[in-house]
């Protein structure tokens, strides 16, 4: 997501791979861990398909199009399909082009469900049923909310279910080094009141209880949207946080400006944050992370998405070195249940085609999320699936997350329109660490919205 892994400009390079069959990278009823059952049983249901093609769009390249390929592999090998998968450096403008261009391929996968909802509303999607959204309703964690994801207006105004998730990225966590726990006596935090508790315990001992960075070049502040769009996710319900990111309730609204507050107590306090107040917005959020790794530590706690072990030291072991948990929820609020703020990809029909069905139906079998989970770099809400393929405990971990998520919402900032939520909200979390209140950068970053045309 933009926000996440800031975009390189490059030129747009389409490029495209064919999955062949007999590239499996599992041997089928080899392995325990897989559901090999359901490989046969999805087997034996289209085997009337050989010869066919399945063109798919999507954004994976590099190593995760490689990945993608090992599932694809145990598609085409279980119908015969020809599946041809491409995709391109600038995906979103592409399949916008190819759509209306009336040469689209017959799926589209895309992290956009706003750009995904403006394809609907042109009559570029095809329904996927309402039986598919009841099947993902019923088994995905939190899968209401990834029914609505996918869920938008047709050309005749009429909601419909057209985007199926397919691999999930979680933001919700908190990293700490079990080490420094375990040699000052503390305990992974069940609440967020317990989470603000061993804050002020840790000062008490005279440490530091968290490492917070905001910079990142031009896209500095991006890391506070984070914090705000979790905590209003604790402190509010999930339909006031939708009509927060559509602006049918104002930046300023008092749900919000509580919710940039409580970022405040973090980030505003002078003995919460490594370095002081003055190094949060200076600090790069690469770099800020390194504190909990110092002797002695500089901090103790930091929150981020499952992307960041990519910057700690180098040879640090993500379970052993370094571990997560959860950001905790109100003990005061437990209404609002567990939610989950992350991010994920949606799979579309573009072009239908029995090959088209054929994919969809192949992504609600245990082995298609398998496959990948086994591998790197996937995590899935599907609760069918066997928690043991994981990779590693850590995406183990991650995965229950998800499953077991009561509500998923996705980057809020990045459904609001690019100049607020890649501008105005970055540039007013600079200004609020800064000193101005939240009321006032609230009220700055509504006037932007207002004034867009």
């Amino acid at each position: 997501m933009l926000k996440t892994f800031l975009a390189t400009t490059a030129a747009m390079a389409i490029f495209m791979n064919s999955a062949m069959a007999a590239d499996l990278k599992f041997a089928p009823g080899e392995d325990a861990k897989f559901n090999w059952k359901s490989y046969e049983d999805f087997k034996t249901a289209h085997a009337d398909l050989k010869g066919q093609t399945l063109t798919i769009f999507g954004p994976w390249r590099g190593e995760d199009e490689a990945l993608f390929q090992t599932v694809l592999a145990y598609f085409a090998d279980a119908t015969g399909i020809n599946v041809k998968y491409s995709s391109s450096e600038n995906y979103e403008q592409q399949i916008v082009i190819d759509t209306q261009a009336g040469s689209p391929p017959n799926i589209a996968i895309l992290p956009q469900p706003g750009l995904l909802a403006d394809l609907a509303a042109k009559g570029l999607l095809v329904p996927l049923g309402d039986d598919v959204a009841s099947w993902v309703k019923d088994n995905y964690g939190a899968g209401e909310s990834w029914v609505n994801y996918g869920t938008y207006n047709g050309k005749d105004g009429k909601p419909a279910y057209f985007a199926f998730p397919f691999k999930a990225d979680v933001k919700s966590l908190v990293w700490f080094v079990p080490e420094n726990f375990e040699e000052a006596g503390y305990e992974v935090p069940e609440s967020m009141e317990d989470l603000l508790a061993l804050s002020d315990k840790i000062i008490a001992d005279g440490g530091t209880p968290w490492c917070i960075g905001l910079g990142s070049g031009g896209a500095t502040g991006w890391p506070a949207t984070d914090w705000v769009e979790d905590l209003m996710l604790r402190l509010h319900s999930p339909e006031t946080y939708d009509k927060w990111v559509k602006n049918e309730i104002k930046f300023n609204d008092p749900a919000v400006v509580a919710a940039i507050d409580e970022f405040g107590k973090f980030a505003k306090n002078e003995k919460y944050v490594s370095g002081g107040i003055a190094a949060v917005a200076s600090t790069d959020f690469r770099d800020s992370p390194k504190g909990l790794f110092d002797i002695p530590p500089k901090c103790y706690l930091h929150h981020q998405a499952s992307f960041i072990p990519s910057f700690f030291p180098e040879g640090t072991k993500v379970g052993t070195d370094v571990d997560f948990f959860y950001m905790p929820t109100y003990a005061a609020k437990p209404e609002l249940g567990k939610p989950v703020l992350g991010a994920g990809t949606l799979v579309t029909v573009t072009k239908e085609s029995p090959t088209a069905k054929a994919f969809v139906e192949f992504l609600k079998t245990p082995i298609a999320h398998e496959v990948w989970m086994a591998q790197s770099s996937f995590l899935t809400p599907f609760k069918g699936v066997n928690t043991d393929a994981y990779g590693n405990e850590q995406m183990k971990k991650q995965g229950e997350i998800l499953t077991s998520a009561t509500t998923f919402r996705f980057d809020g900032s990045d459904l609001m329109p690019g100049k607020i939520g890649a501008g105005a909200f970055w540039t007013g979390m600079v200004d609020f660490v800064g000193g101005k209140s939240a009321e006032t950068v609230a009220t700055d970053i509504q006037k932007a919205w207002d004034g867009l045309k």
